[in-house]
Order: structure tokens, then sequence, then C-alpha cells
């Protein structure tokens, strides 16, 4: 995987095969980030991560300046590897394990982004579940934005705004 932007545009990092899940692909993190680019100010937002995996999308919200950013998974190889890799990148990230709902139930912070990648074999119940938990963390202004496979359909999830199509993956966004 790499950075495609920001102050670490082009570095490539290599995560360790043990971790269970593969990063969105760079062609669909380019899609996304295009997006959001031309809609918000990196600098001012509080980015939450769940089943953040290997890291990328968070290690691509800070490279693009985004001060607080908070990665959350339950695999301990995966907390460890987004710790490991922020501390050598010099990234503000706080890489934390926790199951996703747990840390939406517990945690007091309200974020203006919060990116969600659960799963594959989720079913849209699941996914409508965890909107309306996130919306409970989301600052007034802010996306809930859900990748997820294109055999999922969550345009009449609460809040649905747009969802934009990348091969096989999916962006949803929700207010």
């Amino acid at each position: 995987m790499r950075i495609i932007a920001g102050s670490h545009k082009g570095r490539r990092i290599t995560a360790p095969k043990k971790l269970p899940s593969p990063p969105t692909t760079d062609r669909s993190k380019e899609g996304l980030f295009n997006i959001l680019q031309h809609r918000l100010d990196f600098e001012t937002l509080d980015v939450l991560d769940l089943f953040s995996g290997t890291g990328n999308i968070s290690y691509e919200f800070a490279s693009r300046g985004v001060a607080k950013i908070t990665a959350v998974d339950q695999n301990r190889h995966c907390v460890n590897f987004i710790k490991t890799t922020a501390l050598d990148l010099k990234l503000n990230i706080e890489s934390l394990q926790s199951e996703c709902h747990k840390f939406l139930e517990k945690n007091a912070t309200n974020y203006d982004i919060i990116f969600g990648d659960a799963p594959y074999k989720w079913e849209e119940k699941e996914y409508f579940k965890l909107i309306v938990e996130a919306k409970k963390k989301l600052n007034k202004s802010g996306l809930i934005i859900l990748e997820h496979n294109k055999f999922i359909n969550l345009s009449t999830g609460q809040g649905f705004y747009f969802s934009r199509t990348y091969g096989g993956s999916v962006f949803s966004f929700f207010k």
C-alpha cells in the first residue's frame, strides 16, 4: 500500500501478511479523497477510523494534515502495526484495540468524519445498526463514510447522502 497525497505522498508501507484485512485499493482511496478534498478542510478535522486494519485510511488522513485521528480495530496485530507505523512516520494517530460497537458506546468524543471499513461479509442490517450508533458520535456537520461491497445497498439508511463505486468497493456517505 502507498500514501497517495500529502506530506508522505508516494510512501510505501508494507503490512505483515498476518494482518487479517486487506487495505483499501489505491484506486478506491484516490476516488474517496478526491471527493473529500473538495468538501473539507483536513487540518480542522477530528477523524475516527473504525475497523482500521492496516491503517491505510488513517495514514492518508494524517498525511493530508488531519491533526487528530483515532484508529480502532479489535485485532491487536493491526493496532500494534498502526502504532509502530505512526511512530515511524511521526503521524498523530491514536490506535486502540476495541470492538467497534463497544468503542462507540463508551467513547465520549464526537468526530467530524467517521470512516468504517467493516468486514465485507456483513449484511445490510449490521451496517444500519452501525450508522445509528455512529450518528451519536458525529459532529453536526460531520460525515459517516462506510466502505462496503457492491452487493450491499445502503441508500435507505438514515441520513444517506450519496455513494460512489470504485470497482468492487462502494463508499456510502451519511450526514
